[in-house]
């Protein structure tokens, strides 16, 4: 079987047992950092990937891509202008909505939330909050019944269950004989949902006539919800449709809500590439070193090859083989590693939790209550090329000085 010089020779001398134990365990480290760096960066980028999706799907799917809402008073004609936006190719569909801040009160506990008065069946199709329900139906929230779907973080905080009652606070004060009041309506819980986020600690749905009553609107809705194809392009969207509508709106869009935690998770994702692309670096330079300290041990049995007739190319491309073959094999096992690493760490990390009796990830302080991992094959495509590169660029300099040696030079004092 034919096989090239250079890699024959390459290949012999990487699998051939060292007298120098040394340069052997410098081998072992430059493809154990490599294995980790690589595997180490599949990780971290797919976690950051998973948090990213989560953001989009969980996030940005209960809060509106943008938002159509009148100047200090209700949008009375809504439906007409519902109809006007949904003309647009880019919206998927509308919903009116009645926004309000208070406090949930039961048993002596008091939370603030942001309830959001709804139609159901409009508020279905722009928001995901109807596909995770816990308990109860979304159907369940009817016109006059003053019920209220809550998040199940915020029901557990209160301590309530279906059919039981809370206490809305409004900050509008109320007149009457006993003085000024705060604005109360009981309501009875209808349904609890999880999104496994931070919004099922401080949301809470009311139907939308109810709200209306709640807040005194005679006639309208506050403003209009949009859901858009391309949520990126909904910045641009939102203000090009409130100019085709007649009259005065404000346009709002996801950007102002969550625009900055989408903004630093993209920034970690980069920075944290970043750095931990530093870890290939370091492992390439280690096989700088062990080439290096090759060549130098084995200046005899090059100076012999020269005389056989190998020519400099032949002895330079000797010792790229080595060389790429501690990158190539590193970057494999690492490849192969953070694979596995990011297909599972979810499982791991919410199997330890349980183990340990701990959360790690709390919707009090993060988005999200537990660790997202998505694997993207071409970060995954990037970083064996980027790490395939570096490998082969790093066996260059001291390939090239094997190359230069003499052969009379190197035998002298053999």
């Amino acid at each position: 079987m034919f096989r090239p010089f250079s890699i024959y020779v390459g290949l012999r001398y990487t699998a051939a047992k060292r007298s120098n134990h040394f340069i052997s365990f410098i081998s072992l480290v430059s493809m154990l950092g490599l294995m980790l760096g690589v595997a180490a960066l599949i990780l971290v980028l797919s976690v950051m990937n998973g948090f990213d999706r989560e953001l989009k799907n969980r996030i940005l799917g209960m809060v509106p891509h943008a938002s159509i809402t009148g100047f200090d008073e209700p949008i009375e004609d809504w439906r007409t202008v519902a109809q006007t936006i949904e003309t647009d190719g880019r919206v998927v569909a509308t919903a009116p909505f009645i926004h309000a801040q208070g406090m949930l009160t039961n048993g002596g506990q008091v939370r603030g939330v942001v309830v959001q008065g709804v139609e159901p069946e409009a508020e279905s199709k722009v928001s995901i909050v109807s596909q995770h329900m816990l308990n109860g139906q979304w159907d369940n929230l009817q016109s006059g019944e003053f019920g209220i779907v809550l998040g199940d973080l915020l029901a557990r905080f209160l301590g309530v269950r279906m059919g039981d009652k809370v206490t809305l606070v409004l900050p509008e004060a109320s007149i009457s004989v006993a003085g000024v009041t705060p604005r109360l309506k009981r309501f009875t819980v209808v349904g609890i949902f999880s999104v496994g986020a931070e919004l099922d600690g401080n949301l809470a749905y009311i139907h939308i006539d109810d709200a209306a009553r709640l807040k005194r609107i005679k006639e309208g809705v506050e403003g209009v919800r949009i859901t858009f194809t391309d949520l990126f392009k909904a910045p641009v969207a939102v203000r090009e449709i409130g100019l085709t509508l007649d009259g005065y709106f404000m346009a709002s869009d996801w950007t102002r809500t969550h625009g900055n935690l989408f903004q630093a998770i993209q920034m970690e994702k980069k920075m944290i590439g970043l750095l931990l692309f530093l870890i290939v670096f370091v492992a390439a330079f280690n096989i700088v070193s062990t080439l290096v300290m090759v060549v130098t041990d084995k200046k005899s049995d090059i100076a012999i090859l020269r005389t056989l007739g190998a020519t400099p190319s032949m002895i330079m491309r000797i010792f790229m083989v080595q060389g790429i073959v501690i990158g190539f094999v590193g970057t494999l096992i690492g490849t192969a590693l953070g694979i596995v690493l990011a297909l599972t760490v979810s499982d791991l990390v919410a199997g330890l939790e349980r183990l340990m009796g701990i959360e790690f990830l709390s919707s009090d302080v993060y988005f999200i209550n537990y660790l997202p991992s998505q694997l993207n094959w071409p970060d995954v495509g990037l970083i064996v090329a980027a790490a395939l590169t570096i490998s082969f660029l790093a066996t260059l300099y001291p390939a090239w000085r094997a190359s230069r040696t003499q052969p009379a030079e190197a035998l002298r004092y053999e």
